[in-house]
């Protein structure tokens, strides 16, 4: 009878340890003792708990052309097959005479003759090695888990970090890329300025010589990849979980939330156009009817604004931008102070984090004592899974949930800073940028008015021909005070630090939006 010898192994370290020569061998010497035939002999590098096993599809191939019996000769079970997949196309053939299936280590023969000991011999050993595999597949799971609580991120570092290894080859390591990681915190701060698009950005790259991974154009759907990925400010998301990673971050949350609601249409970045320059397009919508509110030039010279009507439920009225210009910066002359007010709101501020700063010390304290009594929790828990205290869905629902509290008190015990000297700095550069805050105007170019507008101003809305308007923290503030001296030092005036208003712009990230124009 002829016969098709099959070694194969899993991995290539197996084969390097010289176990497939091995297997072809034993292989050998026992189709010589069997009187077969050896026709031909596979030799393989591949799992068979794969989906698609290539190699064997060819042998089974070759198996139904074949006008007379095939001897398939294996060194054991698991050799040929590790889960009951293939066993309907293998007893199939053995039905049909086409194979017979020699199993070396086991000293089984099955062919169309079998008796059902034999076959139950096959189909339990079939079962070990299916066994066997789930186990390895739970050990590689728990292990992954492990890595995960430990911080470790076991695939290809993301974009703007790389791979290390250490010289003794064994410890690894992921560190940002020294140019690549620059890139990412410039695209964040970008996107964060309030006027730029993927597209655009993806323009800034390329021009920088960023290349993706085939040394092609960085695209804009990179961009959007990038922004959205919060490995950079030190979180891995893992199929729903979150786990809080070891390495350094790149950008900070505080940055990322800016972005995120950006992307998500809350003070979302416009698209940028190649058209015409009109300074208000895409910022202003229709008080009516909520469509955005586009801009036109007419004569040449003239630029008119009015709802796109989208829907059709608005009556076109055309606005001269103008007119919507001089309301906007009429909002501009209340909100400087004079050196008096500035002066009396940062000994205000001062006072106030110095009585919140026992207050800070405490919350950290009791933050801390909690996570130390988590991880306690915990690690009883794991005791009580495994001494079969508890089931499995009452242990996985319990480990959830501290581990969902020890992600919120990590993400507390960050927000815990108390005013230092960058944020007087910062309080400073915001009053100089009221004071002057006309003449920036005027003297910026279209793009920087763009976002300058974006920095002062939220939910603009036209209604006919009068806008409405509301200013952004901190700037909401200083206007109350420029208009009402005492209201500072009323109990509800709540000036703190960031602002009060849910989505007003910390002032801690404020520099980066608006130092261009100082």
């Amino acid at each position: 009878m002829k016969a098709i010898l099959l070694a194969r192994v899993s991995t290539k370290d197996q084969e390097e340890g010289l176990s497939i020569p091995s297997q072809v061998r034993r292989l050998t010497e026992y189709a010589l003792k069997k009187n077969l035939q050896v026709q031909q002999t596979y030799q393989i590098t591949e799992s068979s708990s794969k989906e698609t096993r290539k190699q064997f599809d060819i042998i089974i191939q070759q198996v139904r052309k074949s006008k007379e019996p095939i001897a398939l000769v294996t060194d054991t079970i698991d050799r040929l097959q590790r889960s009951f997949r293939e066993t309907p196309t293998l007893d199939e053939l053995r039905k049909e005479g086409k194979l017979e299936l020699h199993f070396y280590r086991e000293g089984l023969v099955v062919n169309k003759n079998s008796n059902s000991s034999h076959l139950l011999q096959w189909d339990v050993g079939v079962l070990f090695s299916s066994s066997y595999v789930r186990q390895l597949s739970d050990n590689v799971k728990r292990s992954k888990e492990q890595g995960y609580k430990n911080g470790s991120w076991s695939a290809k570092a993301p974009f703007g970090y790389k791979n290390i290894t250490a010289p003794d080859g064994k410890s690894k390591d992921i560190i940002p890329d020294p140019y690549e990681s620059l890139l990412v915190i410039k695209m964040f701060e970008m996107y964060a300025g309030g006027n730029q698009s993927f597209k655009t950005i993806a323009q800034e790259m390329n021009r920088l010589g960023l290349k993706n991974a085939k040394g092609n154009l960085f695209l804009p759907n990179r961009v959007e990849v990038t922004l959205k990925n919060h490995f950079y400010y030190g979180v891995m998301r893992i199929k729903g979980e979150i786990y809080r990673h070891k390495y350094q971050p790149l950008i900070s949350e505080q940055l990322f939330k800016t972005v995120q609601r950006m992307m998500s249409g809350n003070r979302k970045a416009p698209a940028q156009y190649a058209g015409k320059p009109i300074l208000l397009r895409g910022l202003i919508s229709c008080k009516n009817c909520g469509c955005t509110v586009t801009g036109d030039i007419k004569k040449q010279k003239y630029v008119y604004y009015s709802c796109s009507n989208s829907k059709g439920i608005c009556t076109k009225t055309w606005v001269r931008e103008e007119r919507i210009v001089a309301t906007l910066l009429a909002q501009l002359g209340p909100i400087a102070l004079s050196e008096a007010q500035e002066a009396r709101i940062i000994e205000h501020l001062k006072k106030t984090f110095e009585q919140e700063q026992e207050l800070l010390i405490q919350s950290k304290q009791k933050l801390i004592r909690e996570s130390e009594l988590i991880q306690g929790r915990t690690s009883r828990l794991i005791d009580m899974h495994l001494d079969g205290q508890i089931d499995t869905e009452t242990y996985q629902e319990k480990l959830r949930e501290y581990k969902q509290r020890q992600s919120e008190i990590a993400t507390e015990l960050q927000s815990h800073k108390p005013i230092d000297e960058s944020t007087l700095i910062t309080i400073n550069k915001v009053f100089y940028l009221a004071r002057n805050s006309k003449e920036i105007f005027e003297s910026s170019n279209l793009d920087k008015k763009q976002v300058f507008l974006r920095f002062i101003f939220s939910n603009l809305q036209l209604d006919g021909e009068e806008l409405h308007l509301e200013l952004k923290e901190p700037f909401f503030n200083m206007q109350k005070i420029s208009d009402e001296p005492e209201w500072l030092g009323r109990k509800d005036s709540n000036l703190r630090m960031p602002g009060p208003k849910p989505g007003a712009l910390p002032l801690g990230d404020a520099p980066k939006y608006f130092y261009k124009f100082l």
